[in-house]
C-alpha cells in the first residue's frame, strides 16, 4: 500500500501478508493521535479478541503525534524523537491488543484541519477503505473540542460518503475523547461497553508512557470517565456494566451525503436545551 508520508508505518503484528491482514478487518478505528484508538475503541478491540474466528480489529492513526505536551523524562525530546517514540508505543499496543493491522499515516496535524490541505489524507484513507470492508467504524465525533480530532472526523466522513452504498460500513460511531458525551439525551448516544478484559484495557493505555510520564494522566482519566459513565448512566436502575464509553451514531451522515453536519449537531444540542428547560419548569 502506497501512503503519502515517507515515515508512514504499516505494522501487521502476526506477520501475515498485508492484503490478508487488511481483508480480515471487521472493526476499524481511526484516530488522530497515538493512544486515541485505545481511549475510544476498547470495546471493539475486546470484542474482536473474543470473536477471533470471525472478527479482527484494525487501527489507523492519522497524524504523527509530534506536538504532544511533555515534561519529566520526555521534557527534552524533540518533535522528531517524540514521533519515533509514539510510533513504537502504538505498535506495542497493536501487538498487545492483537490488532490485525496498525497503520500510522504520519501526517502533520495541520494536514487534517482543512479540506484543501487534507486532500492527501483523504487519498490515504481511500486506499485503506478500498482494501478493507469493515462492518463497524469508530472515529472521533463532531462535538470533540480538539481541532485535530474534528479535522480527522471531516476527512473520514468525506471518504466514507464516497464509498458505494453496498460497501459502506453497517455502523459508523463517533466516540468521546476530548469532550465527554454523557450530556447527550439517551436517544442520541450509543453505549460502548468497555468492561471486558479489564487488565488489557489498563495495559493498553499504560503503554503510552510518553504521554503519561510526559505529563498527561490519560490512564487514570480514561478509566475514571468510563467508570463514571457506567454509574451515572441512569439514576433509576442498577448498573449493568462497570465501564462505558459514550458514542454517537454517525451512520445517517454517511448514508446521506447531503446531510448537514451542522444541523445534525445543532439538533442534539437543541434537544438538550429543551430537556433542561422543561425539567426546570416541571419541578419548579
Amino acid at each position: 500500500m502506497k501512503l503519502h508520508c515517507s515515515d508512514a508505518d504499516i505494522y501487521v503484528p502476526d506477520g501475515r501478508p498485508l492484503d490478508q491482514a487488511l481483508g480480515r478487518v471487521t472493526h476499524l478505528a481511526i484516530g488522530a493521535h497515538p493512544d486515541d484508538l485505545e481511549v475510544m475503541a476498547h470495546g471493539a478491540i475486546a470484542y474482536c479478541i473474543d470473536h477471533a474466528d470471525t472478527c479482527a480489529f484494525g487501527g489507523v492513526v492519522v497524524t504523527d503525534g509530534a506536538g504532544s505536551a511533555r515534561t519529566g523524562a520526555y521534557a527534552q525530546n524533540t518533535d522528531e524523537e517524540m514521533k519515533a517514540i509514539r510510533r513504537e508505543e502504538q505498535r506495542a499496543a497493536a501487538k498487545l491488543g492483537q490488532y490485525a493491522v496498525q497503520l500510522q499515516l504520519g501526517h502533520p496535524s495541520g494536514a487534517v484541519k482543512s479540506a484543501r490541505a487534507g486532500a492527501v489524507v483523504e487519498q490515504d484513507l481511500e486506499r485503506i477503505f478500498a482494501a478493507t470492508t469493515p462492518a463497524e467504524v469508530v472515529l472521533h465525533n463532531p462535538l470533540d473540542k480538539h481541532d485535530t480530532h474534528v479535522g480527522v472526523f471531516w476527512r473520514v466522513l468525506a471518504v466514507l460518503r464516497q464509498i458505494p452504498p453496498g460497501r459502506q460500513p453497517q455502523r459508523v460511531l463517533g466516540a468521546e475523547v476530548w469532550r465527554s458525551l454523557e450530556w447527550l439525551l439517551p436517544e442520541d448516544k450509543v453505549p460502548l461497553d468497555d468492561a471486558a478484559h479489564p487488565d488489557l484495557r489498563r495495559q493498553l493505555i499504560g503503554l503510552f508512557d510518553s504521554q503519561i510520564a510526559g505529563g498527561k494522566r490519560y490512564d487514570e482519566a480514561t478509566e475514571g470517565r468510563r467508570a463514571a459513565n457506567a454509574t451515572f448512566n441512569d439514576a433509576h436502575t442498577v448498573d449493568t456494566t462497570d465501564r462505558l464509553t459514550w458514542a454517537m451514531d454517525l451512520t445517517p451522515l454517511v448514508r446521506d451525503p447531503h446531510a448537514s453536519v451542522e444541523d445534525f449537531v445543532a439538533a442534539k444540542i437543541e434537544r438538550l436545551r429543551t430537556d433542561v428547560l422543561g425539567r426546570l419548569d416541571r419541578v419548579r
